[in-house]
């Protein structure tokens, strides 16, 4: 019983108290924290896609995401009254994990849902990883402030790592401890 009891639990991450405090005191609860983190199905890659169209010039196809899925890495959404807002991936090697992809749709940036997500992968990190790594465009310089806000230092670059409209872009790679 215990293992199907963590099984639910690793698909839906949702405190019912905090929806049941938002109807009763409003302004006790805010919008971030009703928001929803959930495994991501088969059946989110539409929206999830959607949102990866939006946001880059080189996109991931389905086939990267389905590989994403038989790899067993952590693939999340996080969705307000069922609607995807955002999506993030993150793998696992001996000692460290990597985020992958973090997306935020794009009429709903700018409003706490990409740092919702990534402290969510942060958290689910802690318990088998002593680094997290990611790599970002020196141009996305949100996603850079966010991740530097949050405690993330860059430690070195990958040259030519992203394709973009004239040749590629190096990668500004990033880490952070989590002990």
């Amino acid at each position: 019983m215990r293992g199907l009891l963590d099984k639910i639990k690793s698909y839906v991450v949702y405190d019912a108290d905090k929806e049941f405090y938002a109807k009763v005191f409003p302004d006790s609860v805010s919008r971030i924290d009703l928001l929803r983190m959930r495994t991501m199905t088969h059946a989110d890659l539409p929206s999830v896609l959607a949102i990866e169209t939006q946001n880059y010039e080189f996109p991931w196809g389905e086939d990267i995401f389905i590989d994403c899925f038989r790899a067993d890495y952590e693939c999340h959404v996080c969705e307000e009254l069922d609607k995807v807002l955002g999506y993030c991936i993150l793998s696992f090697g001996p000692g460290e994990a990597h985020v992958l992809n973090i997306s935020v749709d794009p009429n709903a940036q700018k409003q706490g849902i990409g740092r919702k997500m990534l402290e969510f992968l942060i958290e689910l990190a802690r318990d088998r990883a002593e680094t997290i790594f990611l790599e970002v465009r020196p141009s996305n310089t949100i996603a850079l402030g966010l991740y530097k806000k949050i405690g993330f230092n860059e430690i070195g670059i990958r040259k030519g790592y992203y394709p973009a409209a004239e040749g590629r872009e190096d990668a500004l790679m990033l880490a952070m401890e989590l002990f």
